[in-house]
């Protein structure tokens, strides 16, 4: 594991909170018990990792507040206080690292309609037709399986050599990967065959509307406004788990990974943002039940770089991402001493994360709060992949050139996946089209709600022209979306882990039936047998000529063993369940 930034230290954190909170009563009931006046809100408090427990819940009911929930893992509790005052003045206590907001839940329209998803699409202009899966199968070595009807435009596929890999290795039902984002479609026919209900968890509440009124996750669907388990209604957790492990069933596609299993541990809302408390959660949940892999395809909201002391934010807005900060990384560092590899998504902000610009978008809730931030390296922190344990991937098109919108950096670039890049160069017929892309799973809910089909389950021309595809065999159909970001890289390096853990774990004493190998031997497998690839020449990349802005370009630094674009190089799931025994 290289070494990362720095989290500053707890002791650190909480002085500087005490210090912020000069100015308020410290744990005294007068402020307490005027802002009981201004109505209550919910709240994640993180405790001082060896603060004294019990002071610290007395803290928080001087300071008006009810603890309702704990998670003990990581000293993380939910607090029901004063909508107004309550983080300074529970924080100025020693026994209190910080507090941040739980988001609050809206209400749902008293007339339901469909609920739209906000993932991102990149811009999409070919056609698409519907595909009628008749591939069995291959006989092989045991557990051997071939491929789906639709793999022939998984080109990510192929670039991480799983094609070939699959021959001696597809995975094995008793390695557990869990798919930390907003949702999992359950019941989609390329997920269903590996995907584990039992486990799975939902670990958020729908938001309607957003603190200022405007709609967010849209009408709750279900009854208190929590999904089911085997549910997705952002389309962005179904993608990144049909890349990892859409079963060889002979039908639609099939995964990185395709015969491992699959848990959902939802900590996303319908409209693609990811909260603290979720979070934390899902990490310690999925660290309790014994996952082997994780996948992060996100980063923290509301801020999208987390500053221990940015003069440009509130005295509140500090010490919330001073609580971020701690408990992410109490959470990463949980799961890593239970056994779990932490994969994480380098980010969209095409950005040496070592050298960040200014922070514009944050706080992005509610939206249109945002104020520019100039945040640096030494003290603010992108959440989970700047965590320590993490294995930060960035992306690439097919022609493994890096897609312009992918961050970068010597710091944080640990390997490179096939992420989409819409505009790679890769000869006339490539550039622009959807097939520069990821195509992966898409939940029928939510392909109905964005209009790529119809009440009949057709493909629209909207759908048509966003390159929607559909495999059916019998009554029973699939569809399939093209999406690009590190995002979708992230998933190719989940993928290739699992394989690692199925080719070779050991059977876990802690959770029976299932197998288990150490994190850091997986990332060593996983680094060592990467394809390495060296900086372009000039090293310097401009995206302009593809319609970028000067911002957009790129400098690689290192070398070919390491360097900023693609780290250790190309995650190859062929080399690694070939030669990766001699790293462990």
């Amino acid at each position: 594991m290289r070494t990362r930034k720095l989290v500053p230290s707890a002791l650190v954190v909480a002085t500087t909170v005490a210090l912020l909170a000069t100015g308020t009563q410290a744990a005294g009931g007068a402020p307490a018990a005027a802002a009981q006046q201004q109505g209550t809100a919910e709240y994640t408090v993180i405790l001082e990792e060896n603060g004294n427990r019990d002071m610290a819940r007395k803290a928080i009911a001087l300071a008006g507040g009810e603890v309702t929930r704990t998670n003990d893992a990581v000293g993380v509790l939910t607090v029901k206080a004063p909508a107004a005052g309550f983080i300074e003045r529970v924080s100025a206590s020693a026994d209190v690292l910080g507090a941040a907001h739980v988001k609050p839940v809206g209400h749902s329209p008293a007339q339901p309609k469909v609920t739209q998803d906000q993932v991102k699409r990149a811009e999409v202009e070919s056609e698409n037709k519907t595909t009628t899966p008749n591939a069995s199968p291959r006989k092989g070595d045991k557990g051997a399986v071939g491929l789906d009807p639709l793999d022939g435009d998984l080109w990510g596929l192929k670039m991480v050599r799983s094609d070939i890999a699959r021959a001696k290795q597809a995975g094995d039902k008793r390695v557990y990967v869990g798919i930390l984002d907003t949702g999992v479609d359950g019941t989609h026919p390329d997920i269903a065959p590996n995907f584990n209900d039992k486990l799975s968890r939902n670990f958020t509440i729908d938001i309607p509307t957003d603190s200022d009124g405007g709609e967010f996750d849209g009408p709750c669907e279900f009854r208190g406004c929590v999904d089911p388990a085997n549910h997705d209604d952002g389309g962005h957790g179904t993608h990144v788990a049909g890349t990892i492990g859409a079963a060889a069933n002979g039908f639609g596609i099939s995964g990185v990974a395709p015969n491992v299993s699959i848990v959902n541990i939802r900590g996303g809302q319908d409209a693609g943002s990811f909260f603290l408390q979720p979070v934390v959660d899902a990490l310690t949940y999925g660290a309790d039940i014994g996952l082997d892999v994780i996948n992060m395809s996100f980063y923290v909201d509301p801020w999208y770089m987390n500053c221990t002391a940015n003069p440009a934010d509130s005295a509140e807005e500090q010490i919330e991402q001073r609580a971020v900060i701690a408990a992410v990384q109490r959470a990463l560092d949980y799961a890593h001493r239970k056994g779990v590899t932490l994969i994480g998504a380098g980010g969209n902000n095409h950005e040496d994360l070592g050298k960040p610009r200014t922070d514009v978008v944050s706080p992005n809730y509610p939206p249109g709060h945002a104020h520019d931030r100039a945040v640096d390296n030494a003290t603010c922190l992108n959440l989970p992949t700047e965590g320590d344990h993490v294995i930060s991937v960035s992306a690439l098109g097919p022609s493994t050139a890096k897609a312009d919108y992918s961050n970068y950096g010597l710091e944080q670039a640990s390997v490179a996946a096939p992420g989409g890049y819409f505009r790679d160069g890769l000869g006339t017929d490539w550039y622009r089209t959807n097939e520069n892309l990821i195509l992966s799973t898409y939940p029928r809910n939510v392909a109905l709600a964005e209009g790529a089909i119809d009440a009949a389950g057709e493909i629209t021309p909207a759908g048509l022209t966003a390159g929607v595809k559909k495999a059916c065999k019998g009554t029973t159909c699939g569809y399939y979306q093209y999406l690009q970001g590190t995002s979708m890289a992230a998933p190719h390096a989940t993928g290739v882990a699992a394989l690692i853990v199925s080719q070779y774990g050991k059977r876990d004493p802690k959770h029976p039936g299932t197998l288990t190998l150490a994190p850091d031997k997986v990332e060593k497998v996983l680094t060592k047998t990467a394809t390495p690839r060296a900086c372009p020449n000039p090293r310097t990349v401009s995206y302009v000529d593809v319609g970028r802005s000067p911002e957009f370009d790129a400098t690689c630094e290192g070398d070919a063993k390491f360097n900023g674009f693609y780290g250790y190089g190309i995650v190859d799931a062929y080399g690694a369940v070939t030669r990766g025994g001699s790293f462990i």
